[in-house]
């Protein structure tokens, strides 16, 4: 009985001291670092320029009168839209129905002369050959024949261009595009060559892109551009450099001219977001911007394997949309940690949990 008293009480006595060890211990252990974690993917991953500029309507001409006349009809308005040969305006065309109709009189009177002079050559050709008149009188006839030919050819031609001008009362539109501005009104008079609209053509526009004099020398004919206007946001559109101007601007820029043809809602005059593609790197390592973090030792960023960090020196590249590339120090495939990688360091136990949708 008295052992079993003396090896209880000795077991009392050494409670305490396992219970500090065990404090001691979990004291020296650092906490898990509450992290989410990334895979290192290969993308591919574009080198590029990129200026604002402004689009400039190549096609803005100013439809004016071509013939005299009063205004009856103006059926378009600044702002409107129109189809190349739509009917935008209409002059008075009275006078030329009524010119048309004296030069038809005049066709008809000079046809009858020259249906009656045939009669007098036909007669005078049959009295040659009877000897019953001279020669000089059947050439007489002829000529006045011949004449009177002139004269019906010369009223025909008269009467076309009477027609010509009679259909240019009626204004068309000589592009696809817009009305810039609306110069006449009903009941105005023009004449000829008075202005009567302005148009602004969409179909070919020229974006003019100012690039700093420093990127000048990366820059090159045929190098492909994307475009983005603010009047068409959902749209990128892609084509070529045009041309380089040869002369640097007042404003140390370099102007880099695209050309836009056939888009819809594209206007001239409105700004335009362009991008040069210089090169791409096809197979490119890239990671979260916030994995790659800043130490004493340079860019790292920190591998999670077996719940443990393990800091790795990087080089690295292009930033673009949210990623950075890893030149050097990662490969393909590795895990990085994402969230709560500035808080880690070499060998530093985590708790990865699910990363949030990003």
């Amino acid at each position: 009985m008295m052992n079993k008293c003396m090896l209880l009480l000795a077991a009392i006595l050494l409670l305490p001291a396992c219970s500090k060890n065990e404090q001691s211990t979990q004291a020296m252990t650092p906490p898990a670092t509450l992290i989410t974690v990334a895979q290192a993917q290969t993308k591919k991953l574009e080198i590029f320029e990129q200026a604002v500029g402004a689009m400039e309507s190549l096609v803005d001409p100013g439809v004016g009168a071509e013939v005299p006349g009063k205004v009856i009809k103006v059926l378009v308005h600044a702002g409107q839209a129109v189809k190349k040969g739509q009917l935008i305006a209409v002059l008075d065309a009275a006078d030329y129905a009524l010119q048309k109709r004296e030069e038809q009189a005049e066709i008809g009177r000079i046809e009858a002369l020259l249906s009656n002079q045939g009669k007098i050559v036909d007669r005078n050709q049959q009295l040659v050959q009877k000897n019953f008149i001279s020669r000089n009188a059947l050439d007489d006839a002829s000529s006045q024949q011949n004449a009177l030919r002139q004269q019906l050819e010369g009223a025909k031609a008269q009467l076309a261009s009477i027609e010509h001008n009679s259909a240019k009362t009626a204004i068309l539109s000589p592009i696809d595009g817009r009305v810039e501005k609306q110069i006449v009104s009903p009941g105005d008079f023009v004449k000829q060559g008075d202005a009567l609209f302005q148009l602004i053509g969409t179909q070919h526009l020229r974006a003019h892109l100012p690039f700093p004099e420093g990127v000048a020398a990366k820059l090159h004919s045929g190098q492909t551009v994307r475009l983005v206007t603010p009047t068409a946001p959902d749209r990128v559109y892609t084509t070529t450099i045009k041309e380089i101007k040869p002369l640097i601007g007042s404003n140390r820029a370099v102007d880099v001219i695209a050309d836009v043809v056939d888009q819809e809602g594209w206007q001239g005059g409105a700004s335009v977001n362009g991008v040069v593609v210089l090169g791409e790197h096809t197979e490119a390592v890239v990671v979260p911007e916030s994995s790659v973090v800043l130490r004493p030792a340079g860019e790292v960023v920190y591998a999670i394997k077996d719940k443990t960090a393990s800091q790795r020196i990087v080089r690295t590249g292009l930033r673009q949309e949210g990623m950075v590339e890893i030149v050097e120090g990662l490969t393909a495939g590795e895990t990085v940690a994402v969230d709560g990688a500035a808080y880690l360091t070499d060998k530093a136990p985590v708790n990865v949990q699910q990363s949030p949708a990003r």
